[in-house]
């Protein structure tokens, strides 16, 4: 193992009815935004139950946080929130609501442009948030990460900021989760595993029993959710899966991927889909092209996770990865760019970015633009 440091200060408030609580988790005095994206949390009475734990309290709202949070919409509420004298925020909704959230809290105090705070991909500051999770998907409940759309510029990048509060998690709320959600947050949740996971063997047997573990849970959950998603168990692990998959618990002290995420969060910028739904595209591509790197990693995963245990290693590496993208498919995902309308103009555009970045990704460090091509065209 890799030497590291560990701190996650995100007090996780998690189970039913656990929203009366914000009075006591928020602190006294405070001027609070909250802030949300569209109507759904009024359908799914969330809306209501925080209203009433908020009762007294000093706040106002924000509405219309979208998915793929953009900076042109997050700058109007930073605006409001100066203007105001918010020193406090609650985000309630999903990743995308909380991912915005981070980033007005980091621009509250920061005098420039807030773009300027995601391409430079670190805050030097925050005023004190929390959320209310209503979207297992990104684990942003429990992490410092963010990701922020420019849609001017059809950019989409990641940074990072102070960790929140506390996330209050009610699996009730995902009852009323609509199938395209659930099949994208388990994708998400499946590959922010693999990120950290399909690297290389013999790091930790610590960190690979732990993400093999949370990777079973999503393929045996994945069915029963399409069945019941009213079975409150189920949700709960659901949910707190999510969390685990990435609040820095299954790193510790091993290399990380995330050449998947980045060229996903490409092809959301440039057409708009939705991030789990990108990244059930990529993947397979990813472990296609990186077979050789990877083979060490992927036949251990083919054997643990689906039970591949026969053949040459040649065999054993394709099946784990027709395996991986028979998953997704499973879910109702798309797994190819050509089902989601998506050709060479897209690969080129993507490879010119990359390589404009200077970009070499991956455990190898060795995803340039050019690799990052081979592995859109392999899922083509």
């Amino acid at each position: 193992m890799n030497n590291f440091i560990f701190q996650n200060p995100t007090k996780l408030v998690f189970g039913k009815g656990q929203i009366s609580r914000l009075p006591q988790l928020i602190p006294a005095g405070r001027k609070i935004m909250v802030t949300y994206g569209g109507g759904s949390v009024k359908a799914n009475g969330i809306y209501d139950q925080v209203c009433a734990a908020l009762q007294g309290m000093d706040y106002i709202e924000f509405w219309g946080i979208e998915p793929n949070p953009t900076v042109e919409t997050l700058r109007k509420a930073i605006a409001i929130g100066k203007e105001r004298g918010i020193d406090f925020l609650l985000a309630v909704g999903g990743g995308s609501v909380l991912d915005g959230t981070k980033l007005i809290a980091s621009a509250m105090v920061y005098d420039g442009d807030p773009w300027e705070i995601v391409t430079q991909g670190k805050a030097s500051g925050a005023i004190p948030y929390a959320s209310v999770m209503t979207l297992p998907a990104t684990g942003s409940e429990m992490n410092s990460g963010a990701v922020i759309s420019r849609t001017e510029t059809k950019e989409k990048f990641a940074f990072y900021t102070s960790y929140p509060q506390f996330s209050i998690l009610d699996p009730e709320a995902t009852y009323t989760l609509p199938d395209n959600q659930i099949a994208a947050a388990l994708a998400d949740i499946f590959v922010h595993v693999m990120e950290q996971y399909l690297t290389t063997t013999g790091q930790s047997r610590v960190m690979d029993r732990w993400a093999e573990g949370l990777l079973m849970t999503v393929i045996e959950i994945a069915p029963k959710i399409k069945e019941n998603r009213h079975d409150y168990d189920l949700m709960c692990d659901f949910m707190l899966t999510a969390t685990l998959a990435l609040n820095d618990f299954i790193r510790m002290g091993i290399s990380e991927d995330w050449a998947t995420h980045m060229i996903g969060h490409e092809l959301t910028a440039l057409h708009g889909i939705t991030h789990g739904a990108s990244l059930a595209i990529v993947l397979p591509g990813t472990m296609k092209v990186l077979r050789e790197q990877k083979k060490g990693k992927i036949l251990q995963y083919g054997e643990r996770v689906w039970g591949i245990d026969r053949g040459t290693e040649q065999e054993r590496v394709k099946a784990a990865i027709e395996k991986t993208e028979g998953f997704f498919r499973s879910l109702g995902l798309d797994t190819r760019l050509g089902q989601a309308g998506i050709g060479d103009r897209t690969i080129d555009e993507i490879q010119a970015r990359f390589e404009r970045l200077g970009l070499s990704l991956g455990e190898g460090g060795n995803v340039t633009g050019k690799v990052a091509a081979d592995i859109l065209r392999s899922c083509k």
